[in-house]
């Protein structure tokens, strides 16, 4: 199999690599059919640090002042794919000045004159897509006050990336990439003159695409809330191309947007950002509500869960819960072992988190980042819920997938006395230990309190067979747990009432109290917040509930509570620092 799919592999590169020479004998396009317009944003603050020769990508920092950018040495295989998708280039169009362009431009026409032949390692479909749609979005931006010569050059390369995605995007894979190809080659087909024929089958499989990915409930395989995000704008921006070239979309292509919407407003915590769970973070700054904006659909919210997440919110509190199994087989790729975890929004300030994805910081943080213990959730034994198994290689990059998750993650929603109330199981640890993970958290509907109860149950005979095996081998003292609530950076922490509570300041002023019930010892330990777009991991706190499960149920119950003299409504003016990308 192994073989099999290195030859696969290897093929695909030799295919891609013919075909992007072919395209260079292709008729070039001279001009857009009309002046495209910028739909992407990038940050301010990246743009300017990328102007002053402060490369950094995919965790890695480069400084080089003055230095072309195709002339620094890789550090891996993610810096690589970075660098040739251009999304670097919305960060520099949203800086806009002179000498930003200036460097945009050089490294855009050095890329053409390096790599415009269909030499380098930019030659895949799902990298062509994502280049061409930010050559597109930033034409104006990179096509001001530069030459004949150059504009010729900019076209002739834009024309012959998009025969290439036209004879190449059914190789990329399934999911993200592929919307990408496709959006790209849509968009770039629309926009220049005399590209339209590139277009027509991209339309149609775009809509099939949307049918294979997108599921009834508006979910993609992975279960990533950001990637979910990108495939919406991607499918989003589509559209408006479409509508404005009097082209109509495929059906299913339109329907995709219309189920994906709830699912990501059930997504959203009450600060805007986005739930982090398998791999995604917040999303860039304002995306999400620009996309819920140009969605221009009032779709219902989703009935039952959302691409297997539940959103429970009262007042200005808000909470996601991971209710589902994570995606398993090539979807996995990605997914952590997050099941019954939570995040918990107060207002405009994020309280329990995840560290979040480590891909950014190295193969050894992206791991950590996957395991249970970095999830805001029970941990037994040190185990993850769901476990790492067999490498694949998702496009260039090899990743482990998951190949030993829940079977069985019943979930129930109801009313409780004075708010609503959450209760689901996992099986993950049944096949080790023999015992099963409850959780049930109730919001109060005021959104000023959580109350969470944990619980270890052996249910059945064979379960509790094995838990006693497990017992008789830790010589009866028990098979140790951690509850887990990690702290977001600028939550500030004390120990309270004699090591029995924990209290909590938000930058808002707002004031949360953690306790617990149970025999459990409390402590507050180091954690980790693993943030996109910063150069190394930020340190927080988490808290931490230990003890040991010696019968067939074990139970801790917890509770989260702003302090009385919270007010009902804080006015939140503190501003929040810019995001320091060296920090």
């Amino acid at each position: 199999m192994f073989r099999m799919d290195a030859a696969k592999r290897a093929q695909a590169r030799l295919l891609n690599r013919v075909h992007a020479r072919l395209s260079t004998r292709a008729k070039p396009a001279t001009a857009f059919v009309a002046q495209p317009e910028p739909r992407t944003v990038g940050s301010f603050a990246r743009g300017r640090q990328l102007t002053a020769g402060n490369l950094l990508f995919a965790g890695h920092l480069v400084e080089a002042p003055g230095a072309i950018l195709w002339d620094i040495t890789p550090p891996d295989d993610v810096f690589l794919e970075e660098i040739h998708g251009f999304v670097w280039l919305d960060d520099m169009a949203s800086v806009g000045d002179a000498a930003t362009r200036k460097t945009a431009q050089s490294w855009l026409f050095e890329w053409i004159k390096r790599y415009g032949n269909g030499s380098g390692p930019g030659w895949t479909p799902e990298l062509a897509g994502r280049r061409v749609i930010r050559w597109l979005h930033h034409a104006i931006f990179v096509l001001g006050g530069c030459t004949p010569e150059q504009s010729r050059a900019f076209f002739r390369s834009i024309a012959q990336q998009t025969i290439f995605l036209n004879r190449r995007w059914h190789s990329s894979t399934p999911g993200l990439p592929r919307f990408e190809a496709l959006t790209g080659l849509i968009s770039a087909g629309l926009s220049l003159q005399g590209m339209e024929s590139q277009a027509d089958p991209a339309i149609k499989a775009l809509g099939q695409e949307c049918a294979r990915q997108i599921n009834e409930a508006g979910g993609i395989p992975t279960r990533n809330p950001e990637e979910l995000l990108e495939v919406c704008t991607l499918l989003i921006w589509a559209r408006d191309v479409l509508e404005e070239t009097a082209r109509s979309p495929e059906p299913a292509h339109l329907q995709a947007i219309t189920r994906i919407v709830p699912t990501l407003r059930a997504l959203r915590h009450a600060d805007g950002g986005l739930a982090r769970f398998h791999g995604g973070g917040r999303g860039v700054e304002g995306r999400l509500d620009t996309a819920l904006a140009a969605a221009n659909t009032k779709a219902q919210a989703p009935k039952g869960l959302a691409m297997g997440y539940t959103r429970l919110a009262a007042g200005r509190t808000t909470m996601v819960i991971d209710a589902s199994a994570p995606p398993g087989g090539q979807a996995s790729f990605n997914a952590h072992a997050s099941t019954l975890a939570f995040e918990l929004t107060s207002g405009r300030r994020p309280l329990i988190v995840n560290c979040g994805s480590g891909s950014t910081f190295g193969e050894d943080w992206r791991r950590a980042g996957r395991a249970t213990p970095s999830h805001s959730t029970l941990c037994l034994d040190g185990f993850s819920s769901s476990r790492l198994g067999s490498t694949s290689r998702v496009g260039p990059i090899e990743r482990e997938l998951l190949d030993d998750i829940p079977k069985e993650v019943p979930i129930e929603m109801s009313r409780a006395m004075d708010g609503v109330r959450f209760e689901g199981g996992h099986d993950g640890y049944l096949k080790s230990h023999g015992l099963t993970h409850a959780r049930i958290l109730e919001l109060t509907f005021d959104g000023r309190g959580v109350v969470g109860e944990d619980l270890l149950i052996a249910l059945d005979g064979s379960g509790k067979a094995r838990f006693d095996q497990k017992l008789e081998d830790s010589r009866l003292a028990g098979i140790p747990f951690d509850i887990r609530f990690h702290l977001h950076p600028e939550i500030d922490t004390a120990i309270d009432m004699n090591g029995t509570a924990v209290s909590m300041a938000l930058r808002s002023g707002e004031i949360w109290v953690f306790r617990f019930e149970g025999r459990c010892d409390l402590a507050l330990e180091p954690s980790v917040y693993l943030e996109k777009g910063r150069l190394r991991p930020r340190a927080t706190k988490q808290i931490v509930l230990s003890a040991r499960a010696m019968e067939y149920a074990t139970r801790v119950r917890w509770s989260l509570a702003k302090a009385q003299e919270t007010a009902v409504a804080v006015r939140d003016l503190v501003q929040d620092d810019a995001t320091s990308l060296l920090n």
